[in-house]
């Protein structure tokens, strides 16, 4: 790996892409990050600036323009030690039911949350360095049958798929699809309209668990964040 190490995380203006990208700001690491609304992502650039080498692309990941973007920036910086796939959205809040669900909305969902992962790592894969961390932000809604979310859940239960067979066809990467536990964040009050959030943890409660894969060469698979945390020696 390139002596100062370079991540491209999407969705870092706010909640855990940005809880993330300070964490590696303040180690060091040259950051390529992106968002959909370019007021909050500018914000986001200018403070971890002030610790590192930023470019801020404002996007949609589903775009293919979008990440042809990312790409051009990673190639620029040098090539990517790790990709976050942090981007994604929850569809329609409150959550129906999976009968009322619009499909046209839930085409959306996975085109987001499931197709421009892959997309995205398509477009990055020249320029990947050896062992590359590939880390997919999932959740437990992908492993369990929570009713009304089963748009969102099914489709990270697919990014979870994809990524366990990315991980068999590219051993040459660290490719780890990780559920960061329920946090305080926007999409999670979203998801609850209405309902008082503060009790869940903030996303940086989580982010320690992330650099464990970032540190260590566990093996591909997946992680729970919290549980990766805990482990962390003090």
């Amino acid at each position: 790996m390139s002596a100062q190490r370079t991540a491209l995380i999407t969705g870092a203006s706010r909640g855990l892409g940005l809880a993330l990208a300070r964490s590696l700001a303040a180690r060091g690491w040259q950051l390529i990050i992106d968002a959909r609304d370019p007021i909050p992502l500018a914000e986001a650039a200018a403070e971890l600036r002030r610790l590192t080498t930023v470019t801020a692309i404002a996007g949609d990941v589903a775009s293919p323009a979008h990440r042809r973007a990312l790409a051009v920036a990673a190639r620029a910086a040098g090539g990517l030690d790790a990709v976050f796939n942090n981007a994604s959205i929850l569809g329609p809040s409150p959550q129906p039911v999976l009968l009322d669900y619009d499909l046209g909305v839930l085409e959306k969902v996975y085109r987001v949350n499931v197709f421009a992962p892959l997309a995205l790592l398509q477009a990055l894969r020249p320029i990947l360095h050896d062992g590359a961390r590939i880390v997919n932000v999932t959740s437990d809604a992908g492993v369990e049958p929570y009713a009304g979310w089963g748009g969102y859940g099914s489709s990270k239960a697919a990014l979870e798929q994809l990524s366990a067979i990315l991980a068999e066809e590219n051993p040459g990467w660290r490719v780890y699809w990780v559920d960061p536990g329920d946090m305080r964040t926007r999409m999670q009050q979203e998801a609850y309209p209405g309902e008082d959030i503060s009790d869940r943890p903030l996303p940086e409660t989580s982010v320690p668990g992330f650099l464990r894969l970032l540190d260590e060469d566990l093996p591909s698979g997946r992680y729970l964040a919290r549980e990766l945390a805990a482990q962390v020696p003090v």
